[in-house]
């Protein structure tokens, strides 16, 4: 065996070697860093979630130029094909999840927390996010089994990735929960192109009539929303999402200095964004039925929000003017439950300050009523940050 052939394979060995240590259940000592940018990120996420796309989409009524129209276009969501800035929203929600789940899993640990007491509480958790979704979007707060569905929220997508991932990172080396990341991603795909459904030629599915959607029509029958978003098979998308998350919280665990872990989030982003336009051409970026490319580009864009906000956050340590952000971040299920429930009724209060000034603030009614809606909930969340209450689920 020639040198060459020996220092490759000592190379490859130690890399896989050196990805032992990102295992959760070893208790080698990481980086003691705490990192504040993936709060705040989760804030941005949240203000977006909590008015903010409607604060910007009013702006049009005032100025109703090609910034403002251009503007209005990118908080909302694309149709069919592509990618609109708003479409980041609900891939970075869950994406942070999987960050999250990195810290928290090795803190338990850590602690002595055996395999049963992490599944009773990831159990725990996966039913209580499906029920607050049913209670958001699925109609369970009508008590009308007529109009319950039973899987139509950002919050179930969040369960059904946590509980894949969970299962990834407590059993699977690191090196198989990169393989397995890419599995998720291409079975989704492989049933997406090479099952037929409503006479689409194969490697082609539509709006209507998917394979995706199929199956869910098929599982949830009358529970099914009606709508062209997919969940079921999508699940497989939701959990790859989620586990590129848990891979960036094994970097950001790791001992390299700062700068680095930044460059290698800026390259790691940077990659997947190039695969995801590459991989369109044969399976387009479609965010409705979660595809593999719309994993990659979402994902990409994800691990640049956090590069740039780690960045910013904890690298230059430059914190004025993002205290706020850290705020509903740190209380971000809360507040997705609480805006999604009682939007109209902050609303109706912003308008208690606003009616009598509608004559004069026509145009800027909408902005404004959102702007007083987001802040009524956001002081509320204030108090609650400064009193130490966080809402765990």
């Amino acid at each position: 065996m020639s040198q060459t052939t020996l220092t490759k394979d000592n190379s490859i060995a130690e890399f896989l070697n050196s990805l032992k240590v990102f295992q959760v259940r070893n208790q080698t000592t990481l980086s003691n860093e705490r990192v504040v940018s993936v709060d705040a990120l989760r804030g941005f996420d949240m203000f977006w979630i909590m008015g903010g796309e409607r604060i910007i989409q009013g702006l049009d009524n005032v100025f109703h130029n090609r910034i403002t129209e251009f503007l209005k276009v990118q908080t909302e969501h694309v149709e069919w094909l592509g990618f609109h800035f708003y479409d980041i929203i609900m891939p970075l929600f869950l994406f942070l999840v999987g960050v999250s789940l990195v810290f928290s899993t090795r803190k338990r640990i850590s602690k002595g927390d055996t395999d049963r007491s992490i599944w009773i509480h990831t159990i725990k958790r996966v039913v209580i996010l499906w029920i607050l979704g049913m209670a958001v979007q699925g109609n369970l707060l009508s008590y009308d089994i007529d109009h319950i569905k039973l899987y139509s929220n950002t919050l179930q997508a969040i369960a059904s990735g946590y509980l894949v991932a969970t299962i990834f990172v407590l059993y699977l080396p690191v090196l198989y929960q990169l393989f397995a990341t890419a599995g998720l991603m291409l079975f989704y795909w492989g049933i997406m192109v090479l099952v037929p459904v409503g006479g689409n030629a194969l490697g082609t599915f539509t709006m209507e009539s998917n394979a995706a959607l199929s199956f869910d029509h098929w599982v949830l029958g009358s529970f099914h929303d009606g709508l062209q978003y997919t969940w079921i098979l999508t699940s497989l998308g939701f959990s790859a999402t989620v586990m590129l998350g848990v891979l960036c919280g094994y970097l950001l665990q790791s001992d390299a200095d700062q700068m680095k872990k930044f460059r290698n989030f800026l390259i790691l982003g940077i990659l997947l964004v190039v695969l995801a336009l590459l991989w369109d051409h044969w399976h387009p970026i479609i965010k409705k039925v979660w595809t593999g490319s719309f994993v990659l580009f979402a994902g990409g864009l994800s691990i640049l929000l956090l590069a740039f906000f780690y960045l910013i956050i904890d690298v230059w340590e430059v914190r004025n003017g993002s205290r706020w952000l850290i705020i509903l971040g740190s209380n971000a299920i809360f507040g997705y439950v609480v805006w999604n429930l009682l939007e109209n009724g902050f609303i109706t209060m912003a308008g208690v300050f606003l009616e009598g000034l509608k004559p004069g603030i026509n145009d800027w009614y909408e902005s404004l009523s959102y702007f007083l809606g987001f802040m009524i909930i956001f002081l509320l969340m204030r108090y609650m940050y400064r009193n130490k209450t966080f809402i765990k689920i």
